[in-house]
């Protein structure tokens, strides 16, 4: 797609990764096109670059750009079903799929039996000792950025504050937070070369880290069953509701899930906030004055601007007739929740960026329905927290250049971010 192009509604091409690699301006262009000419877009499915595995064709899927359209599919998973691979357009191998997404790739009634037993372990007890650890936390990793950072605010900041944070509440050691920061960005990178370098097998170090996840959390799930302390995985592994408990199995799934999009999620919102913040120093200056009162709203558009997780898949079950397009069992549809965040059906003036927003019913943590991120109110603690305590400690922190995009359809990512206080 040329730049002229952006435009064009048949020039657009989703599955070409080059269409990720383009300016987010530019993105924002087509997608709108695709709203307004072809909300309802189908594409053939994306080849798989850098490995050896082969993978056969897949019958393509079809994009939903509206908000409206997205917001059926999420209310309707008995017929936009998760259960084949809710993270990748490609039909992956049934255990490849449980080893990488889990619960949010299953449906009713697994998909309840597990939201059931992992929501009891975030009971209030649990969650507010994590809240009062984010602002210990916080701190700590802005005082060692003022001191010794990079100049990189990823580096510094956005990527270790709530890798650290989901680390301590499932218990893994200090020891252990450089591979779980590595392993996730690999898992989410789609082989960008700044994530796993040129040569490398994408597939092959995909499962490699995988593999570096599930047995950091099978060794201390196993240990915590004999040794339960203060933590979310001890309570995860003693958990039972109704003489269920979470398979080892089960258990390693949801950590890597935790780890990957719950830690993903609040880094990447932090990262476009630095640089919606920078650009817009107006919306900064009224968080500067009054955080206490903007905060909320400030948070939500945050996330609503960055839209940290870019799509979900959902397979249908059975025929289905979606704003006048007919969709059939099998089909394979993309809600794409960037796309949704930017309607100017559901949204007044989408393209600005407005820390009053009010209201502000984005999909930034997943469309209505039982997929809703299960993390949304603890990503929203963590930023709010990191950006009350920037700007009070640093009100003059901006961006110093341009963000490198991460090269990904999946993720709305930022690889790095130099910043000057």
């Amino acid at each position: 797609m040329t730049r002229m192009g952006a435009g064009r509604v048949d020039e657009i091409n989703l599955s070409d990764l080059d269409f990720w690699r383009r300016p987010w301006s530019e993105r924002e262009v087509a997608f709108a096109t695709l709203r307004a000419q072809r909300p309802i877009a189908f594409f053939e499915e994306p080849e798989v670059e850098n490995t050896a595995i082969e993978f056969p064709p897949g019958p393509g899927y079809y994009a939903l750009t509206r908000y409206r359209d997205v917001a059926t599919a999420s209310r309707h998973p008995e017929v936009f079903t998760s259960g084949p691979g809710a993270v990748s357009i490609l039909d992956f191998p049934p255990e490849m799929v449980e080893y990488f997404s889990g619960m949010i790739s299953t449906d009713h009634p697994k998909h309840a039996r597990l939201r059931r037993i992992v929501a009891n372990a975030f009971n209030p007890r649990n969650v507010k000792a994590i809240e009062n650890s984010i602002e210990v936390v916080a701190d700590r990793i802005i005082a060692d950025a003022l001191a010794s950072g990079t100049g990189d605010f990823v580096a510094d900041l956005a990527a270790p504050f709530p890798l650290e944070i989901i680390c301590t509440m499932m218990g893994v050691p200090a020891s252990e937070f450089a591979t779980v920061l590595h392993a996730s960005n690999v898992i989410l990178s789609m082989g960008d070369p700044a994530i796993i370098p040129d040569g490398t097998d994408v597939i092959l170090a995909t499962l490699e880290a995988g593999a570096a996840l599930t047995g950091i959390m099978e060794e201390l799930g196993a240990y915590r069953v004999k040794n339960p302390i203060d933590d979310i995985t001890s309570a995860l592994v003693n958990a039972e509701i109704e003489s269920e408990r979470l398979s080892q199995q089960e258990l390693a799934s949801f950590f890597v899930l935790l780890v990957t999009a719950g830690n993903e999620t609040t880094r990447t919102a932090l990262a476009h906030a630095l640089v919606a913040l920078s650009a817009h120093p107006d919306q900064k200056q009224l968080l500067i004055e009054d955080y206490a009162t903007h905060a909320k709203t400030a948070v939500d558009e945050i996330v609503r601007w960055a839209s940290p997780v870019i799509w979900m898949r959902r397979t249908l079950a059975s025929d289905y007739t979606l704003s006048g397009v007919d969709l059939h069992a099998g089909d394979k549809v993309l809600l794409f929740y960037n796309s949704a965040n930017r309607d100017e059906e559901a949204f007044d003036r989408p393209d600005v960026f407005d820390v009053t927003r009010d209201p502000n019913d984005h999909f930034g943590f997943g469309a209505p329905g039982p997929h809703f991120c299960l993390g949304a109110h603890l990503a929203r603690r963590e930023i709010t927290v990191m950006w009350r305590e920037l700007l009070r400690r640093v009100p003059g922190i901006h961006a110093s250049g341009p963000a490198r995009q991460l090269a990904s359809s999946f993720v709305n990512g930022i690889t790095q971010l130099h910043y000057e206080v």
